[in-house]
């Protein structure tokens, strides 16, 4: 039987809206994936649990000879990151590892989303779908997993507005999720694009844990390469970015709206309700009509018609 080992488990308190960036950051040290934690309060007057806007970010770095170095590469990282935003300060703890792999079983249960849709954890026998449509993902990346608000959103605008048939474009495409959930819904082609390379062979290993080899088209690449392609995947009738409020009006003004085809839907998520008029008017003056606001916590999904 093979030995257990122990892990450091390194945790960071962090917005909402950079969330992701912190993340990404973690993901490139934690070879088993990352956690993204809501954080939230009790609220005694309405006796419920509330969202604070802040989001813990957990990594498992292995106990073995390169803690060290990886550790201090880590808070290499975030030191960057914090010149450009406030963070919080790491913080760590010593994980046993059976603890460690029921803390991920824990936090990736089967979750049902919309009417038809379920999103499973890679150990979990498919059978328990029980005839909802399956979207099988393995948890090895920071975004993507089904577990955030906004990708939840997200799934349940592109069930509610559908892709029967359609061509699909998910742009800033992570894990490959909201692409899987396309081919479910019965897309006729994918593309599914990230800046991150780290981001590609995540995407295929999950698209073929889904029976989906082939069926989807994964790129390192963003809007723009998309607008420069020849073929008839430089626009959709249903294109998706679950990525950042800043970076959405960025995407904005520099063409995202030239991918939808006319009277095409783009669904936008990782919005935080704060920030959500600024995507409004940047997409108000690229053409675009807003239709639908889905709301989960304080984060936000918009879907806009492109009339």
């Amino acid at each position: 039987m093979a030995e257990l080992k122990n892990w450091l488990e390194a945790s960071l308190v962090c917005s909402g809206e950079l969330a992701e960036a912190v993340a990404e950051v973690f993901s490139r040290y934690a070879p088993d994936g990352v956690l993204i934690n809501s954080l939230t309060t009790f609220d005694q007057q309405d006796y419920e649990e509330k969202p604070t806007g802040d989001t813990q970010v957990v990594a498992y770095l292995p106990m073995d000879e390169q803690v060290e170095r990886t550790r201090r590469q880590l808070e290499e990282a975030i030191w960057h990151l914090g010149q450009i935003a406030p963070v919080g300060q790491l913080e760590y703890q010593i994980i046993a590892d059976q603890n460690w792999m029921d803390s991920w079983k824990e936090r990736y249960q089967p979750l049902e989303l919309g009417e038809n849709l379920m999103v499973l954890p890679a150990w979990v026998d498919p059978a328990i779908a029980d005839g909802k449509l399956p979207i099988i993902i393995s948890p090895d990346m920071a975004f993507g997993t089904g577990t955030h608000p906004s990708t939840q959103l997200c799934l349940i605008a592109l069930e509610k507005y559908g892709c029967q048939g359609k061509n699909v474009l998910d742009i800033g495409c992570g894990s490959g999720i909201l692409s899987i959930a396309a081919v479910r819904l019965g897309a006729e082609r994918v593309l599914g694009v990230d800046y991150d390379p780290i981001a590609i062979p995540s995407c295929e290993r999950n698209a073929a844990l889904n029976g989906m080899e082939g069926r989807i088209l994964f790129e390192v690449g963003t809007h723009s390469d998309i607008l420069s392609r020849s073929d008839d995947l430089k626009q959709a009738p249903v294109v998706l970015a679950n990525i950042l409020a800043h970076i959405l009006v960025k995407m904005l003004e520099t063409g995202l709206a030239d991918t939808v085809a006319p009277d095409g839907i783009l669904i936008l998520g990782g919005i935080l309700d704060t920030q959500a008029e600024s995507v409004i008017q940047a997409a108000s003056q690229s053409g675009l009509s807003l239709i639908d606001t889905l709301t989960e916590q304080d984060w936000v999904v918009l879907v806009f018609k492109k009339f």
